[in-house]
Formats: C-alpha cells, sequence, structure tokens
C-alpha cells in the first residue's frame, strides 16, 4: 500500500510500504476513512526533530476495524472506531486518573497517513460507535483524535469555568479547537492570538469574542489593556516556543492557570519569576482518551463541527503539498484522502 514516509527535512514521500499485520493480540488493524497531517508533523518537517531513519508520517486516525487480535475484547471488525494518538491501555493507575498519556504501557501511534493502520492496545485506546457514520462527519470524527482533543486538554488545563474569561495563543488547528473548547465549556470571553485574517474568522466562528493579532510584548500589553490590567484566569499555550509560552505565562493572572500542549522546542522557564508570579501550569501531550466519548458525541450530536480546521484536501499522493501548504502557512490543516 501507498503511505507517508519523511526522509529527512522538506523531503516527505508518498511510497510503497507493507501492509500492516497484527503483531500483538492486543493489536487492531483498521481502514482508514480519512488522514490528516498534524501540526506536529512540521517539526521533523522542518528540521526542528532530527530525522535519523525514515519515519512513517501519521497519528491521527478513524476508519473500519479489518481484523482484531485475540486479546481484543472491546471493538470488533466492521466496527467504526476513533483512537487517541497516545495508545494506551485505559486500566492502569495513571489511566484511571484520568491521564491516558501517561500510561504505564504508552505508546505513540505512527504511520496513520495511509489507508490501512496497525492500533496497539486496541481495548483501551479505541472508541466505536453504535452506527457507521455519515461520511460528512468524518473530518469532525478524525480531529477528535488529536487536535480536538488537544485542544479541549489545553483549555481543561486551564480550568476554563462557566463565564470565565480564556485567552488562546497560537492559531493552528490546536488553538482554534482551543477557542472552540473554551465556548463549550462557557467562557464568557474568549481573546484569540492571532495575526492571520482566514484562522481570525474562523476563531471568531468557533466563538471568540475578541482578536489580538500583536506578539510577545505588545501582545500581553494589549491582553492587559482589555483586561483592565489584570490578564486571564485560563490561558491555552498551543504553540511550542519560548515567544508564545512567555506570552501565555505573562497574559494570565495571578492566580491564574496556564494549559500548555504545544510540543516545547526550546522553552526555558525562570523559577524566581515563576516563583512571584503565581500562576500555575498543567500541560503535555494530551490524554485524549479521556475526553474521547464525550467528543464523540458532541460530534455526532451535529453540537459541533470542528472539521471545518480542515481548509485543504488532497489525495494521499499528493501528500508533499499538503506539507508545503501547512508549511508556508497556506492552510491550517490537510485532509487526506484515499
Amino acid at each position: 500500500m501507498l503511505a507517508t514516509i519523511l526522509h529527512g527535512p522538506g523531503d516527505v514521500r508518498c511510497e510503497e510500504v507493507a501492509e500492516p499485520k497484527i503483531l500483538e493480540p492486543t493489536d487492531a488493524i483498521i481502514r482508514l476513512s480519512a488522514s490528516c497531517i498534524c501540526g506536529s508533523d512540521l517539526w521533523p518537517y522542518r528540521g526542528a526533530n532530527e530525522v535519523k531513519d525514515p519515519m512513517a508520517m501519521g497519528h491521527e486516525y478513524c476508519g473500519i476495524v479489518e481484523e482484531v487480535g485475540g486479546a481484543v475484547r472491546n471493538v470488533r471488525p466492521g466496527q467504526f472506531v476513533v483512537g487517541s494518538f497516545c495508545l494506551s491501555d485505559n486500566t492502569c493507575p495513571h489511566c484511571r486518573f484520568g491521564f491516558q498519556s501517561s500510561c504505564e504501557q504508552r505508546q505513540f501511534m505512527s504511520g496513520a497517513q495511509a489507508p490501512r493502520a496497525r492500533i496497539p492496545l486496541a481495548d483501551g485506546t479505541l472508541v466505536p460507535t453504535t452506527d457507521l457514520p455519515p461520511d460528512d462527519l468524518i473530518p469532525s470524527l478524525l480531529a477528535t483524535s488529536d487536535v480536538l482533543g488537544t485542544g479541549w486538554y489545553a483549555a481543561d488545563a486551564a480550568g476554563v469555568t462557566e463565564g470565565s474569561t480564556a485567552i488562546v495563543v497560537g492559531d493552528g488547528a490546536v488553538g482554534l479547537l482551543g477557542v472552540l473548547a473554551a465556548k463549550q465549556m462557557g467562557a464568557s470571553r474568549i481573546i484569540a492570538m492571532s495575526r492571520h485574517k482566514s484562522r481570525q474568522d474562523l476563531a471568531l466562528e468557533f466563538g471568540a469574542t475578541d482578536i489580538v493579532s500583536e506578539r510577545g510584548d505588545d501582545g500581553v500589553k494589549r491582553i492587559r489593556e482589555l483586561t483592565k490590567g489584570v490578564g486571564a484566569e485560563s490561558v491555552l499555550e498551543c504553540v511550542g516556543t519560548q515567544e508564545s509560552m512567555s506570552q501565555a505565562i505573562n497574559c494570565a493572572r495571578p492566580g491564574g492557570k496556564i494549559g500548555f500542549v504545544g510540543v516545547p522546542h526550546g522553552v526555558q522557564f525562570d523559577g524566581q519569576t515563576l516563583f512571584f508570579q503565581q500562576k500555575s501550569l498543567l500541560g503535555g501531550p494530551a490524554p485524549v482518551r479521556r475526553f474521547l466519548p464525550h467528543l464523540m458525541d458532541l460530534v455526532l450530536n451535529r453540537e459541533i463541527n470542528p472539521g471545518k480546521v480542515f481548509d485543504l484536501e488532497l489525495p494521499l499522493t499528493d501528500v508533499a503539498e499538503g506539507y508545503r501548504a501547512m508549511d508556508e502557512r497556506r492552510a491550517i490543516k490537510t485532509l487526506l484522502r484515499f
């Protein structure tokens, strides 16, 4: 079958690979209904993460179960399923505490930019639907696998509550869906920090009440103006750079919470500064499996439409153009069809 393989910075190819097979009794094989490119895929594509050997790309997935290992009990062939980018048994102490992304058996999904994929720890990772969903809901269900779940975790970790003020740093797919999550959690004011018109428009559609286009110190100054010098009780950091992290921390009020889900690159913290600012930080790989049943229900009931973050759709054979478009910010998120 054809699959996406990253050979080095800027060198991504659609090429022939072997079909996936059951390797462990806890595995499942699914036929993907669609796949996509994630913003975090751009880190190795841009050379920020070292690529020593060719890498099978893709960690967001949904589709039909074709085969299961002998130990799998919770899903069966023929079911439509969604799973998290973090694979988990959903039974260990960390999973039961709601942090499946720190599962004692944790693995990270790969190879999902392909028509078929092997899903380890299938019982703990996959969530089936009652019926096969209509095709128009596939993009939104695919979004629950990572970007929606990650944006949701950012809002949850930032303590967004009914009537609160939330700031979202980052206007990629995760940041935009962080806006949607904050709206669903009842924030009365949602300030999206974005400099791109198309992304600003989608942020407003998802529930943003204000747009701040400034960055760095200027962005913090503008936030202070909008919040009468106080800052916000909840800040979602959805980028992962030093500038975005500093901006997020400095936009929070004393006692505020920062939910950070951007994969950190070059981020450092000053202990004394944090000590006197009195702000909470919680983040990391999103425990998507905790939220997945609820998020899938919201999509299936057509209460939310996170699939709108896909503004470019391409066949898998054109995956290299999908990476280029996202790298050059010509696209928010690329949907891949087979």
